[in-house]
């Protein structure tokens, strides 16, 4: 596994970080890259995994990521630098830039920029479901869906907040329009270059394939298997992300932890935005009741009295990642996982940073002979409810949950010799626990979070 680390620091904070990201490796729980910086200096920076598990080549610092939903921070900021310039307003309404939207008549580019627009979502909406998948969309084939379909807006624009990437889709087509050049082209000349973010861009791998030095690839687990996979492998068989691939704005720009840092350092140091623009950037949006909107430009916004706290996850074709700073603690975290499974463990990285114990440990892998793990595979009925089964089988060192009702495909590996830790699929904190009865028969009790939600007993 490549690691680097900057000298110079608390050796225990290195040490426990590490420590953190290598266990996590070595448990399926993250293959990816990793920058913390605290007061302006980097406390820990490393890769771990593979980038590409076809010629096993390591994730490093420099390693080229897909943002998924971390994208968004980028064409909010760029709506913020076409106001600067004047060519459009916040409050403008869509219908200005996107005339053929209007039955979407009504909402602003404010709306779009805080979910509060009531457009729906397309992703896994009636548009890839229309989509008959002939060839790969385009921000400009949502916005023609939208003109020609009949979908309505789901509620009055501006009265409720609901998360959608269709927002940031259109504002992209906006940005394309009002600047008569392509998004990439727009961020590369007034963000990347002059932030000397070499290593950024907006990328269609499949729309537009070409070799990249040090990229990772997006992967997934293929059922029952331990093998990584794309998502529109044949083996996994989600084409949404190969016909989705060219809708960019939401998602779609890739970057290194390196660049990202740079960019970070450039929002909170005033170098791109001015003082003033940053406030409008990271402002609060507001329903027409008056409920606050905890979402600026394309940044999760939280504040207090005298801090902010700013950032994004996202998860898209393999990838999982989170950008985070806190005014605070001036303290920046970047993680970006190539793994669709991968964590992203903020908690436990404050903790670390704070020389606390961990509250939520991701608790470390303990080998067991294959004999002993097998032992705890069958078939459990709950006596309570005798008509649902949970089956769990043997996995390469593991134990596979489901039950005869739903394929959960959950994977659990031994923390003792008889707890068996979840593989935190999505951030779920699982636990299975055996316990020999007197007549033979093994009981199972599956918890979350320390909360039982199942039982079961093997004969």
């Amino acid at each position: 596994m490549a690691c680097m680390v900057t000298f110079g620091q608390d050796n225990s904070v290195e040490k426990r970080l590490d420590s953190l990201f290598t266990s996590l490796a070595a448990q399926n729980q993250f293959s990816g890259s990793v920058l913390i910086a605290e007061k302006g200096t980097i406390v820990y920076k490393g890769g771990k995994g593979y980038r590409n598990e076809l010629t096993r080549e390591l994730n490093n610092p420099q390693t080229i990521f897909e943002l998924a939903s971390c994208s968004k921070q980028f064409t909010g900021v760029a709506v913020a630098l076409l106001h600067r310039e004047k060519k459009l307003n916040y409050a403008d309404d869509i219908t200005r830039y996107l005339p053929e939207l209007e039955k979407f008549k009504g909402v602003s580019i404010a709306d779009l920029l805080h979910h509060t627009s009531g457009i729906p979502e397309f992703l896994y909406g009636s548009f890839t479901e229309a989509w008959k998948n002939e060839r790969i969309a385009t921000p400009e084939d949502v916005v023609a869906y939208y003109a020609q379909g009949k979908d309505t807006l789901q509620f009055v624009p501006g009265s409720t907040e609901r998360y959608t990437n269709t927002n940031y889709v259109l504002l992209a087509v906006i940005i394309e329009r009002v600047s008569g050049q392509k998004l990439e082209t727009y961020l590369s000349e007034k963000i990347f270059r002059p932030l000397k973010m070499k290593h950024t861009f907006i990328y269609c791998r499949r729309v537009a394939p070409r070799k990249l030095k040090n990229y990772a690839f997006g992967y997934v687990w293929i059922k029952h298997s331990f093998e990584k996979a794309a998502e529109d492998d044949e083996r996994v068989g989600n084409l949404v992300t190969r016909y989705m691939d060219g809708v960019y704005g939401a998602a779609k720009v890739h970057s290194t932890v390196e660049d990202l840092y740079k960019w970070m350092n450039a929002i909170k140091n005033n170098q791109l935005l001015t003082a003033q623009e940053l406030e409008e950037v990271m402002a609060y949006g507001k329903t027409t009741n008056g409920k606050e909107v905890k979402y600026g430009f394309g940044f999760e916004v939280r504040k207090g009295n005298s801090s902010i706290a700013y950032g994004h996850t996202g998860s898209w074709d393999g990838y999982s990642t989170l950008m985070h700073y806190s005014s605070k603690t001036d303290r920046t975290v970047i993680v970006l996982n190539n793994f669709k499974n991968g964590v992203c463990p903020y908690q436990t990285i404050t903790e670390i940073l704070d020389h606390q114990p961990s509250l939520n440990e991701f608790v470390k892998k303990v080998e067991q002979p294959e004999e002993v793990i097998k032992h705890f595979a069958g078939e459990y009925t709950d006596p309570g409810n005798p008509d649902e089964k949970h089956l769990v089988t043997y996995l390469n060192g593991h134990l596979v949950y489901n039950t005869d009702k739903i394929d959960w495909d959950m994977r659990f590996f031994p923390s003792s010799g008889n707890v068996f830790q979840a593989i935190r699929q999505g951030g779920a904190n699982g636990v299975m626990e055996f316990q020999v009865q007197e007549d033979g028969s093994i009981k199972l009790e599956l918890s979350e979070y320390g909360n039982v939600i199942g039982q079961g007993i093997k004969k």
